[in-house]
């Protein structure tokens, strides 16, 4: 069953939400009649779509634009900040869900909204905050944090297979065999599915698995082998290209 969210917005093109998740809580399918940027200060979410699940890490985003039909999975304490935005505010919001960078000025600017009365006057400083969160929206860089579900059944299986056990080798031939085609068939399928070479959704599906299991306090070194990673510093080494510092440091404060 899915509910449906509604907001009005007669007096302000955005409304600021704050809650805070404890580890293990969650929430079930539901949708908003406006668009949604959930901000997480610290911890993880999870948030599954039909298109596939986006997995929050601290510090960052997740845009879902109205309508767009969701769960939420909480792992770690999760702060989260949500702004919740009349889709009529602006003509080029972000039309499809994304993990977003949010930038110093547009988390203060959040944080500054939640304070902010809902009816102001024209030229006040309530109104150019709201109107200042609406253009830094417009600029937030999308993050390479969501896993595309495909379309096929077989690869649809073959993805759960991946995701209930990351760790495991999951080479393009064993996937080939298990569900029945070529290599290059699987690949092509993939590409043309996901938008992703069938290495890059596994790459991209162990980190998200890692970005999880950090949240819960578990060691890096058992999250790398537990993952498949050879190594401690191969793990590191990943991650920090990816995120741009270490699990450890990424992790200290959240």
């Amino acid at each position: 069953m899915t509910t449906t969210a509604t907001f009005s917005f007669t007096h302000r093109p955005l409304v600021p939400f704050a809650h805070d998740y404890r580890h293990g809580e969650g929430e079930p399918w539901h949708q908003h009649d406006c668009a949604q940027l959930l901000h997480s200060l610290s911890g993880v979410v999870r948030v599954d779509t039909a298109s596939g699940c986006w997995v929050v890490p601290p510090g960052r985003g997740v845009w879902l634009p109205a309508g767009t039909r969701h769960s939420l999975r909480i792992t770690g304490n999760v702060a989260a900040r949500t702004l919740f935005i009349d889709p009529l505010a602006r003509a080029d919001l972000p039309a499809t869900c994304q993990i977003v960078q949010i930038s110093p000025l547009l988390r203060e600017l959040i944080l500054a909204s939640l304070s902010l009365p809902e009816s102001y006057s024209p030229g006040s400083r309530a109104e150019r905050v709201y109107e200042l969160i609406l253009d830094e929206l417009r600029l937030m860089p999308v993050l390479p944090f969501n896993l595309p579900e495909p379309q096929s059944e077989p690869l649809r299986r073959l993805c759960q297979q991946i995701q209930q056990a990351p760790g495991e080798s999951w080479s393009s031939s064993l996937a080939a065999n298990l569900i029945g085609m070529s290599e290059r068939t699987l690949n092509r399928h993939f590409q043309q599915q996901t938008g992703l070479h069938y290495s890059e959704w596994v790459r991209r599906a162990r980190l998200l698995e890692a970005l999880q299991r950090l949240a819960q306090g578990q060691p890096v070194l058992r999250v790398a082998l537990e993952l498949g990673y050879g190594s401690h510093s191969a793990f590191t080494a990943m991650f920090r290209r990816v995120m741009g510092i270490s699990p450890s440091e990424y992790f200290k404060d959240s």
